[in-house]
């Protein structure tokens, strides 16, 4: 068992952990929640040894070994397999042992042990955890300086998950993950057989390989069993509960302390008045934490444009001449298009983004755009571009003089940068205030195609929350590449595969993904068909009025059913707050039996509006398909 005992860390004055106290069960995977800067790498550091408490222990049974991924990435001449294998020292100094021993005793003495750590398979099983994070077995082959620091990171996640230590403490560990990266690394923790404390804002990654939550809030940590969604239910059962216990002190308080006031000086009820006073001081309230401001993100109107967006016929793209990384493209994005393309990083994906947004050109083929298109573009390496001695507001009057500062403080208020935030230098921000950054940049012109390379990277779990909200509501198109599996579920619907040199649409879910990488057969995609005759710009005109004009009637009627929906929504959420008065049956028995009546009319109506909205949806989409 891992145990912290009332442990207090200060760092620059400030309490980082104030008197904190868990325990964490043996041979579990744990995961380690909290907002930004509450302390949770600053308690794995604690773990580990490199921080030592002001006050407190960490206590851990003393023949664990403890393991955490290198901050520094590895390099130099080393291949990649062999940096792998030298994570564990043991089996490195066996051998060297066997190969300049003479005695036989000890030798026999030294190949016990070797095959006791299974030494011997220590080549394949290094392979094996390269290959799961992406890297062929050519690349392995490769020493380290051949590697992007992102990719060099990934070989540090691979030798210390090779070294299989008691305590594996992994911070942010898909950081540097595509998709394919992270569901490998969620299916190797399942199988896992030491104890694990994860810190992730992958909530996705939380609820699969996490068994226990520790929650790191106010300097204080608490213990929840299940996965991160259990988690967040009975947290938040807990704070209504201790909510409503409150309300019932403070009502019970006010009404001893009317009888006090009234009472307390008149001489036949002076002993009953001061019976109240001293209740009223041995009344107890539950501590309920603030509600943490939680910053928007707030995305502008899309303009309106005539479909399609973007056409594709036979494209290609690269960097080099005469060598492309894609070909033979032939595809179209639609103004209400949510696209999420899939592929192992290095097959291409940021490539075609970068032709979508026309930060590479073509190399063949033909490509079209509405004459109304404005894009947006988010990619994780303009982080690293932004200036640090400026200010945010001095970062958009770059690219958009002239604004007023007004006018340029709302496009960041919109995006959770308000107040001094958007006065502060852009080096002092943190990793989520400079991606809320690039997205106001992203957004500056309105667009109405928004294109985001992994956007969520420095984004705890409500802002990505925030995000995928926003993204919902945004009436424009968006292509996504994101290894947040939660944000391409809930946000996507078309998902395209980036493979084998080409763009497809792939035919199945993100479930059917997943299924298709861990079981090493080849994923599907489905190409296009040969693109049609080419149209006219009138005859593609008349077609695209004619599609509009048939896809209305049934456009409307979605739009319908969303608004009853909605309206529905807000009804039960009425009828709810009424019926969690515990008083209301008691004082009125009647208004209470018709308040549940109601409220089950209005979920009545919602169960049979939303299974309406579905099927108009599944006509709509077979209209668009159709058309």
């Amino acid at each position: 068992m891992l145990q912290i005992e009332n442990v207090t860390i200060r760092i620059a004055g400030r309490e980082i952990i104030d008197g904190a106290t868990v325990r964490m069960p043996a041979g579990r995977r744990i995961g380690l929640v909290g907002r930004n800067g509450a302390g949770k790498s600053t308690l794995l550091k604690l773990i580990t040894g490199e921080l030592h408490a002001d006050m407190g222990e960490v206590l851990v049974p003393g023949s664990w070994r403890i393991g955490s991924v290198a901050q520094e990435a590895p390099a130099g001449p080393v291949t990649l397999l062999d940096t792998v294998l030298a994570a564990d020292p043991e089996r490195l100094a066996l051998l060297d042992r066997a190969e300049h021993e003479t005695d036989a005793h000890a030798l026999g003495d030294i190949h016990t042990r070797l095959e006791a750590i299974d030494a011997y398979s220590a080549p394949a099983r290094a392979a094996g955890i390269l290959s799961g994070l992406g890297f062929s077995a050519e690349d392995q082959k490769r020493p380290c300086s051949e590697f992007s620091g992102g990719w060099r990171m990934r070989v540090a996640l691979a030798a210390i998950l090779f070294s299989a230590p008691d305590l594996l403490l992994l911070d942010e560990p898909t950081n540097y993950l595509d998709l394919e990266g992270v569901i490998w690394l969620e299916s190797y923790l399942q199988r896992y057989r030491g104890t694990i404390v994860i810190v992730s804002h992958d909530r996705d990654l939380l609820n699969t390989a996490a068994e226990f939550i520790v929650h790191l809030e106010r300097g204080k940590l608490t213990l929840y069993s299940g996965n991160y969604d259990t988690f967040a239910e009975v947290r938040a059962m807990r704070r209504a509960n201790d909510i409503a216990f409150n309300k019932k002190q403070e009502a019970a308080r006010a009404h001893m302390q009317a009888y006090v006031d009234r009472f307390r000086y008149k001489k036949e009820k002076a002993r009953q008045a001061q019976t109240r006073l001293r209740m009223i001081a041995k009344l107890q309230f539950a501590d309920v934490p603030l509600d943490e401001h939680i910053a928007p993100i707030r995305l502008p109107k899309a303009p309106e444009a005539n479909p399609p967006l973007i056409t594709f016929e036979r494209a290609s793209v690269g960097y080099e001449e005469n060598k492309p990384i894609l070909e033979h493209i032939t595809l179209r994005i639609d103004p209400d298009d949510r696209i999420a393309l899939l592929g192992k990083n290095g097959n291409g994906k940021s490539t075609f983004a970068k032709l979508i947004a026309e930060k590479l050109p073509l190399m063949g083929g033909e490509s079209v755009r509405a004459r109304k298109i404005k894009i947006g573009y988010f990619a994780q390496h303009q982080l690293e571009e932004l200036d640090g001695t400026i200010t945010p507001v001095q970062t958009l009057a770059r690219f958009r003089p002239k604004l007023s500062e007004g006018q340029l403080r709302s496009q960041l208020a919109s995006m959770g940068l308000s107040g001094d935030k958007a006065l502060t230098l852009v080096g002092n921000l943190s990793g989520g205030e400079r991606a809320r950054l690039m997205l106001a940049l992203a957004t500056l012109e309105a667009p109405n195609l928004l294109i985001l390379d992994e956007p969520t990277n420095h984004l705890d779990i409500d802002a990505r929350g925030e995000l995928l909200s926003a993204l919902n509501d945004f009436e424009g198109a968006v292509i996504l590449v994101s290894h947040d599996r939660r944000l391409l579920e809930s946000t996507a619907d078309r998902l395209w595969l980036v493979a084998e040199g080409g763009v497809h649409p792939f035919d199945g879910d993100l479930d059917d993904y997943r299924r298709f990488l861990l079981s090493g057969e080849n994923v599907p995609s489905r190409r296009e068909e040969p693109p049609a005759p080419k149209l006219s710009k009138e005859d593609a005109r008349r077609e695209s009025a004619e599609r509009r004009k048939h896809l209305k009637p049934l456009k409307d009627k979605v739009d319908a059913a969303e608004h009853q929906m909605a309206a529905l929504t807000t009804e039960l959420a009425k009828l709810d707050g009424a019926l969690s008065d515990p008083l209301l049956f008691a004082r009125d028995p009647a208004k209470g039996n018709a308040v549940s009546k109601k409220r089950a009319e209005a979920a009545r109506k919602l169960k049979a509006t939303e299974d309406l909205w579905i099927k108009l949806n599944e006509d709509y989409e077979a209209a668009m398909a159709d058309a």
